[in-house]
């Protein structure tokens, strides 16, 4: 679908209420499948891949989470869908939280999974943790060092941010490789999506000093071999709303680690009248 300097992949299904599933970085919209196969049943279930992901074009700018939030909106307004359930993960958090402070009335509730807001909470203090070394991981020579060994980069991430690295299979780990060894893939990731980091903390700021805490149902959830119960206190420092979840025997990558666990948390939240 077209949006502002390209155009985005976007998976539509199922007719209902809809639902917008964002990813983040180590996978694409491909990583819903499973909790799409739940809601796609009574749902409108719309799936993009981010800007300069999976199957989306590759523009030099536009990686701001503000940005990107006003192309989702833009294909939401192309769909036709005025107002949407949210869940999301990683980058995908980022994304969902400029969406929802920008467009409040077109956010019914938000599942958040596992990843920090740029900016606020404790964010700068997760800055030192050498988990997020690849924040900074980005340039000419880095990405000479990454061609042809994305399977080898993207391993790291699995294994290092997993409570079982076997949960994530051969099948998964080719497939995102592949993708991510499309032409532009890893520029767009390094100086694209966390390149934008700095300049996303600023946004966030001004949106949270604009708008305030978020009035929305969020439900806030985390691997218990990662931000567990903290991501609760990352949202309430958000929104005024929020109720916390932990997937047990999960680290980062929640869908592909615990699938059925992760859907037994968030469709009942999602169907909650």
């Amino acid at each position: 679908m077209p949006v502002s300097g390209g155009t985005q992949h976007v998976r539509v299904g199922g007719s209902g209420p809809a639902v917008l599933l964002l990813h983040g970085f180590g996978d694409t919209g491909d990583m819903w499948e499973p909790l799409a196969e739940i809601l796609v049943k009574d749902h409108t279930v719309i799936i993009p891949d981010l800007r300069g992901m999976g199957l989306s074009s590759h523009p030099e700018s536009g990686y701001e989470k503000v940005a990107q939030a006003r192309d989702i909106a833009a294909i939401l307004d192309q769909l036709r869908v005025r107002k949407v359930d949210l869940v999301t993960h990683d980058i995908g958090n980022m994304v969902g939280y400029a969406l929802a402070a920008q467009y409040p009335d077109r956010v019914s509730k938000w599942v958040a999974m596992d990843a920090p807001l740029p900016g606020l909470g404790t964010w700068y203090a997760q800055l030192t943790n050498p988990k997020v070394w690849h924040f900074n991981f980005r340039g000419p020579d880095v990405e000479r060092l990454v061609a042809g060994r994305e399977r080898i980069l993207l391993d790291r991430f699995y294994n290092d941010l997993s409570a079982n690295p076997a949960a994530i299979d051969e099948q998964t780990r080719n497939h995102y490789a592949e993708l991510y060894a499309r032409a532009g893939a890893m520029h767009d990731a390094f100086s694209g999506q966390f390149a934008a980091f700095t300049q996303d903390g600023e946004d966030n700021k001004a949106l949270f000093a604009k708008v305030g805490k978020l009035t929305l149902p969020l439900l806030a959830i985390g691997g218990d071999h990662s931000y567990g119960a903290s991501m609760k206190s990352e949202l309430d420092y958000v929104a005024t709303n929020v109720q916390g979840a932990v997937i047990t025997s999960s680290g980062h990558w929640i869908m592909e680690e615990q699938p059925q666990r992760a859907i037994d948390t968030i469709v009942p939240f999602i169907e909650k009248k």
